[in-house]
């Protein structure tokens, strides 16, 4: 595979990712037992927010990984 198809594709696992990751996102925030506490909601905005980079490093790294020669 190129390293064009796997950017093609890679985005699209992106986008998918990023579109899931803020509708469950959602979901849980509306819950109410977080919407119910200030530090709760913090705290789950920040790992929330920052949370979804962790399963998009392998996605990235895999794209931008050489072809083979």
């Amino acid at each position: 595979m190129t390293i064009r198809t796997r950017k093609f594709f890679g985005t699209i696992a992106l986008l998918v990712l990023v579109v899931v990751w803020s509708l469950v996102g959602m979901t849980i925030a509306q819950t109410p037992w977080l919407a119910s506490s200030g530090l709760l909601q913090a705290i789950f905005y920040v790992v929330a927010g920052l949370g979804w980079v962790l399963p998009a490093m392998p996605i990235v790294s895999w794209m931008s990984r050489p072809d083979r020669a």
